[in-house]
């Protein structure tokens, strides 16, 4: 019986997620390795697969126009289309964009008329074809990508946390970064990561994107209360990974 196709796809992003998926060693990711066949995967191959796909985990923000086509055409060869990390499933940091009228000049300056730097307000994938699961994080994280991908290998259908980060840190036992005088957004940001982050004494930033019902005026008002950030900074800062979502 042939191994159910894998395949990686790339749009605006720095394709770090599909980076941290090359760093293997650890037996459940090698194992699941042996029971798909990867027939494209750029960081890692050469190859292409020009025909019908089992699984496209698609990486990277809709941009430009002239992919439109390209997306559509991986959601008509593939059974099962994943949102992988941040900038597919939200648009990531590059919606930041979005807000800012003047970044093609801000960032490319004189050469910022040119066609071969030009795009547009930065989308999540699902704003041009439907994505049947997401796995968020920025990067993502390749182990809760294995035990997606698990399931699906044994037709189970993948659970995705959508309750907050907070949740997470009670069980690890680890102290709010409130109570050590710093901020934080793990009380909206959707959990599913294992909030090492606060773990290791630093900010939960949402690169998960947010929980279900976030209250993002509430976490503004933290923000500056807990947080001492200016009502400016308490916006731009819950917009770095989730400028495309309410807030």
């Amino acid at each position: 019986m042939p191994k159910p196709t894998l395949a990686f796809f790339d749009f605006t992003g720095c394709e770090g997620c599909q980076i941290e998926f090359t760093n293997l060693g650890d037996e459940a990711t090698l194992e699941l390795l042996k029971h798909v066949e990867l027939v494209e995967f750029r960081e890692a191959m050469s190859e292409t697969a020009p025909g019908r796909i089992d699984i496209a985990l698609v990486e990277g923000s809709f941009t430009r126009e002239m992919d439109r086509e390209r997306l559509m055409d991986i959601r008509r060869r593939a059974r099962t289309v994943i949102s992988y990390g941040a900038c597919s499933c939200t648009g990531g940091i590059n919606a930041l964009r979005n807000h800012q009228d003047d970044y093609h000049d801000v960032v490319y300056a004189d050469h910022a008329a040119e066609p071969m730097v030009f795009s547009g307000p930065a989308r999540p994938i699902s704003s041009v074809i439907k994505v049947d699961y997401e796995v968020p994080g920025c990067p993502a994280d390749k182990y809760e990508l294995v035990g997606i991908l698990t399931d699906l290998l044994h037709g189970k259908r993948p659970f995705i946390p959508t309750y907050p980060v907070c949740v997470e840190c009670k069980r690890r036992g680890t102290v709010c970064r409130y109570e050590e005088g710093d901020y934080c957004m793990g009380q909206v940001a959707r959990a599913g990561c294992g909030a090492p982050c606060p773990a290791s004494g630093i900010p939960c930033e949402a690169c998960r994107g947010f929980s279900a019902d976030a209250n993002i005026p509430s976490l503004h008002r933290v923000l500056m209360e807990r947080g001492g950030m200016s009502q400016s900074r308490a916006i731009s800062k819950t917009r770095m990974f989730t400028a495309n979502l309410e807030g």
